[in-house]
């Protein structure tokens, strides 16, 4: 994967940041924001919240309407405008993603810091291609095998990053269903369970499990993931995958409850070495 690609999604965050504050600053509401440029107070919130490409022309009337006229300030951030509409890799994977996926892998391809919790399976980042293949032929019983196929490919992809010289901090807790609920045959299993002992090994990975002695904990919720960014402007995403949709959360007070939920599940969960202990446990009587 090109390391320039996920950037475009960044770059689309930064430059929405940036208009918003502009707009902040003068006072202008989204309403008349999108009344300069032909659009949709919605449309203006969109693109602020760097979720829809941009257009050159309606960044230019924007940046008039909130007084910016020093020529360095709007050639820089026009400039943005390009770098934010580069289409990334997975975009020749676009016809077996559903809508909102897209703009979740450019998120997790930028992060430099990704916290997760998983209940129902496997995290996609830590996935063999044998579990990514019964997991997603369990997951759409309809699909042809080349669009199954399509979609291990696009997760075996996703992957590459995790093991790149510019590799994230991935901290994850597995429940211990997703460890016990079984996604192909038997050496499906062990080998995702394998797997799981040596990725839990690399520097860049704090791998827990969430065991059912426990009992309740903070991730009664469900499945989430945090993404954090190197850009010191961007504020960190919440992700949480529905039936038909996904919510993408980046509200200050949002990401602190999912914060916070997560670090308690860190808190109550055995440490790294106690996990891998287990995860070997498994193994054997798998």
């Amino acid at each position: 994967m090109s390391a320039g690609e996920p950037g475009s999604v960044v770059r689309r965050m930064l430059l929405g940041s940036q208009l918003r504050r502009l707009r902040e600053a003068r006072g202008i509401t989204r309403e008349a924001a999108g009344y300069s440029i032909r659009a949709s107070e919605s449309k203006i919130s969109r693109m602020e919240l760097g979720r829809v490409s941009f257009k050159a022309r309606d960044v230019e009337d924007l940046l008039t309407l909130y007084g910016i006229t020093d020529e360095a300030e709007r050639t820089s951030l026009l400039s943005l405008v390009k770098e934010a509409n580069v289409a990334g890799w997975w975009h020749s994977y676009s016809d077996v993603l559903p809508s909102w996926f897209p703009t979740y892998v450019g998120l997790e391809g930028a992060a430099s810091l990704i916290r997760v919790y998983e209940v129902q399976f496997v995290h996609g980042l830590l996935q063999t291609e044998a579990y990514a293949r019964a997991v997603v032929r369990r997951g759409m019983k309809d699909a042809s095998e080349a669009d199954v196929e399509r979609r291990v490919a696009l997760r075996l992809e996703r992957q590459k990053y995790l093991v790149s010289e510019h590799a994230p901090e991935l901290h994850i807790v597995l429940d211990e269903a997703a460890l016990r609920r079984p996604y192909g045959d038997r050496e499906v299993m062990r080998g995702q369970l394998q797997h799981l002992i040596e990725m839990s090994e690399r520097p860049n990975v704090r791998l827990q499990v969430m065991p059912f002695s426990f009992g309740g904990h903070a991730g009664e919720s469900g499945a989430f993931t945090l993404l954090s960014f190197p850009e010191p402007d961007l504020s960190d995403v919440v992700y949480v995958e529905q039936l038909t949709s996904a919510l993408y959360l980046d509200k200050r007070e949002d990401v602190a409850q999912y914060d916070k939920a997560l670090t308690e599940l860190q808190h109550d969960s055995p440490g790294p070495d106690e996990s891998r202990d287990l995860l070997r446990g498994l193994l054997q009587l798998s």
